[in-house]
Formats: structure tokens, sequence, C-alpha cells
């Protein structure tokens, strides 16, 4: 079963180590990631939390769904699964698979 949740709206200024301690009140935190800008290195305002098992999982959803923290309210959930992002041939487009304009 997936242990990992998405919180959303974070506070910009929020550490990965705050974001442990407060989640760890719900149960054991295996890992925090707080999703960054690749240039300016500025947080996104989410990140993902795993948890050690399911019942950590609800118990965090439960108690930071809607939750105030550092005067933003908070949005827990299941995270879904990362969607692949690579182009994908459509034969009905494109007889040659590449994905660009056809020369012809």
């Amino acid at each position: 079963m997936e242990t990992k949740l998405y919180v959303g709206n974070l506070p910009f200024d929020v550490s990965e180590e705050e974001l442990k301690q407060l989640f760890s009140e719900a149960g054991e935190v295996k890992s925090v990631t707080i999703i960054t800008d690749r240039d300016s290195r500025q947080s996104k305002g989410f990140g993902f939390i795993e948890m050690n098992d399911q019942e950590s999982l609800q118990n965090a959803i439960k108690k930071f769904d809607s939750y105030i923290f550092k005067e933003r309210t908070l949005k827990v959930n299941v995270a879904r699964p990362k969607e692949d992002k690579r182009p994908r041939f459509n034969p009905s487009r494109d007889r040659r698979g590449g994905g660009g304009r056809s020369r012809y």
C-alpha cells in the first residue's frame, strides 16, 4: 500500500526538518521532500512526505488536512503516482513516430 502523502499550500520558508517534526506527531516519518524551482531553488509551496505505515498515513491526513501552519492552510492527501511526461507516439497523427511536424 502507498504510504506517500502530498502536502500542498506550504509556507515558502518551511524546511524539510520542520515538516518532519510536525508530521512525526502522526507517526514515524520515513522521508520529506519539498519541491523547489530548479533555477531559483525557492520552494514551489508543495512537497511529499513518506510515512512508515498506513496507520501513520491516515493519522496524518486526519490531523493535518486543513491544518493551519505558519498562517497557511495545509492540503494533505495521498500522493498520486508520478505521470510519464515523455511525448507519446500517435500513429494517426504522425506515421514516422518522431512527434514533430511533417515535411510532406
